[in-house]
C-alpha cells in the first residue's frame, strides 16, 4: 500500500465514524466530489509531506487539507458547524495505519470563507499527521 493512502484512509474512517460529522453531511465525504454534488459535503484537498527521519526511525509529517462546502445563502454558520465537527473527530487521534503508526494528529488551522458565487461557504481544516514508518534498509 502507501503511507499516504493509509493516512487518508484513517482520516476518512474517523470522519465517517463521527456521528456529528455524519449528522451534518450524511455520507457526502469525497476524495473527488461528483460533478454536481449535493450540499453540504466534505472533500479532500491538497496534501504534502515532510520527511523527519531520526536515527533508526523513518518518520514523516503529512499534511492534509479537508474542505467543507455549504450553500445557505452565503451564511457561514452551517460551514462552521462542519469545521468544528471535523476538528472534534480528528483532534489528537492516534492509531495503527495499514502502513506505519500514527503518533498523533495536529490541527494546524481552520478557516471559513465566502465563495465567489455569493451563496456558498467554504471551510478548510488543515491537519498534520506525525507518522512513524517501518524502517527499511536496503
Amino acid at each position: 500500500m502507501s503511507v499516504s493512502v493509509s493516512f487518508q484512509d484513517f482520516v476518512l474512517s474517523r470522519l465517517t465514524a463521527s456521528t456529528a460529522v455524519i449528522g451534518l453531511v450524511s455520507d457526502r465525504i469525497y476524495d473527488g466530489p461528483p460533478a454536481s454534488p449535493v450540499f453540504p459535503y466534505i472533500s479532500l484537498g491538497p496534501t504534502d509531506l515532510r520527511i523527519v527521519d531520526a536515527e533508526c526511525v523513518s518518520s514523516r509529517e503529512e499534511t492534509l487539507q479537508i474542505d467543507c462546502w455549504t450553500r445557505k445563502n452565503g451564511r457561514k454558520w452551517p460551514c462552521k458547524k462542519i469545521v468544528d465537527a471535523i476538528i472534534s473527530a480528528l483532534r489528537g487521534a492516534t492509531g495503527d495505519l495499514t502502513d506505519g503508526d500514527l503518533v498523533g494528529i495536529n490541527i494546524e488551522f481552520s478557516r471559513v470563507l465566502d465563495d465567489p458565487d455569493g451563496i456558498t461557504a467554504h471551510g478548510l481544516v488543515q491537519v498534520t499527521g506525525m507518522i512513524d514508518e517501518a524502517w527499511e534498509n536496503g
